[in-house]
């Protein structure tokens, strides 16, 4: 733009614009940010939950596991596994549901289902 005199620059208003414009693209930048942040968050809690199901039901599988912990630490946090068990149609096998949550009552992050030993043994 010409300005008095014939030099050549931006006015104050255009500046103000342009860093207006700015601005709106870094919000939308850190918005953009912050919700991959949580979505990082969110799937390094589920693996984790993951982790611990996986090692409850091995632990159900060992011979003379004796009564397990509800509360589970790793990682640094506290996690909640209930354990559900019913029969199955072979009676050598026990269905096992293990549920993991990161704090008691609230719901699961992860729920992992298998088989375990039942104890009992048919000639």
């Amino acid at each position: 733009m010409t300005g008095r005199g014939g030099e050549a620059g931006f006015s104050l208003i255009e500046a103000l614009v342009a860093l207006v414009v700015l601005a709106i693209a870094a919000a939308g930048l850190v918005g953009a940010a912050e919700t991959h942040i949580d979505s990082i968050r969110g799937l390094e809690l589920r693996t984790a939950a993951q982790f611990v199901a996986e090692n409850r039901l091995v632990e159900l599988g060992l011979p003379d596991n004796g009564a397990l912990p509800a509360e589970v630490d790793l990682l640094g946090r506290t996690w909640h596994v209930a354990v559900a068990r019913k029969a199955s149609d072979d009676p050598d096998l026990e269905a096992v549901t293990v549920a993991v949550s990161a704090a008691t009552g609230e719901r699961p992050l992860v729920t992992l289902a298998g088989f375990v030993d039942a104890g009992s043994t048919t000639p």
